[in-house]
């Protein structure tokens, strides 16, 4: 059996998850408003993942931060060549995998659950019918341009609401489980 895949993403109200440009600093703003001790549930759920899958822009933006965040193994999915730096060795790797071929070996090699982070790389296992469950975190912000969340699909991706949570600083997080109505 395959692994659980998620989802756990903030988009702007209009649902963009960045700038044109890549740029988050309207995602960066917001969190400054979030009170101390706050996560709107992000280490829980990392608490319950056994692999990180991303694209490559996603990786080459978590590359400009302070310092690497993750602790589980994070795989990049990129068609190019891809160097990943040295510091790096043994916490990320990158494959040219299709999702479906990675999430059976990420299965096969113990993965219960995986997160998947990153527009294209979503859409992708989206598209691939691989995403469980998907939880969006939707920042009171319009950006009237930027990349989406979501791009075309094939057909309609029916979708079981389980939770909402309104934060008294504006967030308001949906979580969803893919294609399960009964």
């Amino acid at each position: 059996m395959n692994a659980k895949v998620s989802v756990f993403i903030a988009t702007s109200l209009d649902g963009y998850i960045c700038r044109p440009d890549g740029g988050i600093d309207w995602l960066e703003d917001a969190h400054r408003r979030v009170p101390k001790g706050e996560d709107c549930g992000y280490e829980a759920f990392m608490g319950g993942i056994d692999a990180l899958v991303m694209g490559r822009r996603t990786f080459e933006q978590v590359l400009g931060f302070d310092s690497w965040p993750y602790a589980k193994p994070v795989t990049v999915l990129s068609r190019g060549e891809l160097r990943i730096p040295a510091a790096l060795t043994g916490k990320a790797a990158a494959s040219a995998e299709s999702p479906r071929a990675l999430v059976e070996r990420l299965s096969r090699s113990g993965a219960k659950h995986i997160y998947v982070d990153g527009g294209l790389t979503i859409q992708s296992f989206l598209a691939a019918g691989l995403v469980d469950e998907i939880t969006i975190t939707v920042i009171p912000v319009l950006l009237g341009a930027g990349r989406a969340l979501f791009g075309p699909l094939a057909g309609d991706v029916k979708l079981d609401h389980l939770s909402t949570k309104a934060y008294d600083f504006g967030f308001v997080q949906n979580r969803y489980r893919i294609g399960r109505t009964p």
